[in-house]
């Protein structure tokens, strides 16, 4: 059985790659984000609505708000192995 301290160090690895991998997550969030506002321009461009690029966009800040919800989950998840170890 691993000791404590041992314990402790391998949540503190899974807390900085988890952490690494949210802040991957936060840059991929903000390049959809400039996706979809090149489809808003390439809209306004043409001068009328377009339902695909409307779609597109719409499909874009789904995608935004899964990134957003992993984010989350990958955060709780740090809190509570970080719990975990703090109580050993």
């Amino acid at each position: 059985m691993a000791g404590v301290e041992e314990l402790r160090s391998w949540v503190a690895v899974a807390t900085q790659r988890t952490q690494g991998a949210v802040a991957a997550v936060a840059q991929a969030s903000l390049q959809l984000e400039e996706a979809r506002t090149a489809l808003v321009a390439a809209g306004s461009a043409i001068g009328t609505g377009s339902a695909e690029l409307d779609r597109s966009s719409g499909l874009l800040d789904e995608a935004r708000a899964s990134l957003a919800e992993a984010q989350r989950a990958a955060m709780a998840a740090v809190s509570t192995a970080e719990a975990y170890a703090a109580r050993r």
